[in-house]
């Protein structure tokens, strides 16, 4: 976590995924440029930026979109999300090049302004086989833009993380732009098999990814836990729950996070404050639940962040009766201290 806004505070872990992120990208052009000379001598320079730096772009948002469903299935794949806007980031360059380079290439020779071009040269968009596909690629572009530029926590903050959440949702609108860009453009020209076939693949990855995440979590939006006398909620035993760890449940349509810590239960709201990140999934380190995505830490007792943080989530009140586990399914106000039961 951090207090103030700074322009660059990265700890040794991000700059080593940064150095990781940057070593790919430029082995992946490296590669690209000796192929593309070997197979096809006669390509110009532009025509092989284009391509390098657009290709590039897809495979990273690729890489990106697939990383949040991963951590959802595999928690060794929370280092990844945690660096992913920088990912986002880069995925954003390489388009950002591979668009400059296109409309340089193929849109600065007549009198028209060059955006203006991009929208007016070509107007058959009744046509599959003609349709303008580089006004897809242009508005993704603005949403991979858009994204990119509010990257930061301090635009998060300011716009709310609700709303920070929402545009950066886009992203997928985004994937579908590109992937009608690519399909409508290159391969009206250069129909490859192999390059349709990786496009698909990844459509399917991604999409197979997210159905099966959705399912796990599906599980426990679907738990139904039965009531007492008093209208306390069995949710499962005190052996379920490990130590430092915590279980999921959904309360009266919330997710709340029972958890252990030496010994004694507490529970709160499942979501950051941050961005939403499922507390429940994280652990307890030096005493403070802390979220798997970006590492904010609440206080078990009372979900408030240790000081001089301000952030906190609700709580609520636990009972075990016989070795199960009861939650009171009215939440307490953000912050409420509320004892710890023993196990």
């Amino acid at each position: 976590m951090g207090l103030d806004y700074k322009l660059v505070l990265w700890n040794k872990h991000k700059k080593n995924y940064d150095k990781l992120i940057a070593l790919g990208m430029v082995l992946y052009l490296i590669v690209f440029f000796v192929l593309s000379l070997v197979t096809n001598a006669e390509m110009t320079a532009e025509t092989i930026i284009i391509r390098a730096f657009g290709t590039l772009a897809i495979i990273l948002l690729h890489i990106i979109l697939v990383i949040g469903p991963l951590t959802r299935l595999n928690t060794k794949y929370l280092p990844i999300l945690y660096n992913r806007r920088h990912l986002g980031v880069s995925m954003f360059l390489a388009a950002l090049i591979h668009g400059v380079f296109s409309t340089i290439n193929f849109h600065t020779l007549g009198s028209k302004n060059p955006i203006e071009s991009i929208f007016t040269s070509n107007m058959d968009y009744g046509s599959l086989t003609n349709f303008p596909f580089q006004v897809l690629g242009f508005l993704a572009l603005l949403i991979l833009f858009a994204m990119a530029s509010t990257s930061h926590d301090f635009f998060l903050k300011n716009l709310s993380p609700k709303t920070w959440k929402r545009l950066h949702m886009l992203v997928y609108l985004a994937y579908a732009l590109i992937v009608l860009h690519v399909f409508l453009g290159a391969f009206q020209q250069e129909t490859s098999p192999f390059a349709i076939g990786v496009l698909c693949l990844g459509f399917v990855l991604i999409t197979g990814l997210h159905l099966t995440a959705a399912f796990k979590e599906g599980k426990i939006d679907g738990f139904k836990p039965s009531k007492d006398g008093d209208g306390w909620l069995e949710v499962c035993t005190t052996g379920e729950i490990e130590e430092s760890r915590a279980k999921i449940f959904t309360v009266e349509g919330e997710r709340i996070a029972v958890f252990k810590n030496e010994g004694k239960l507490s529970a709160i709201h499942n979501v950051c404050k941050h961005q939403g990140g499922p507390l429940g999934e994280g652990k307890i380190v030096d005493g403070c639940i802390t979220c798997p995505w970006h590492g904010y830490q609440y206080l078990p007792h009372n979900g408030q962040s240790p000081p001089p943080f301000t952030e906190k989530v609700k709580t609520y009140q636990l009972k075990v009766v016989n070795g199960f586990v009861y939650v009171n399914p009215n939440a307490y106000e953000e912050g409420t201290e509320v004892t710890p039961i023993s196990c």
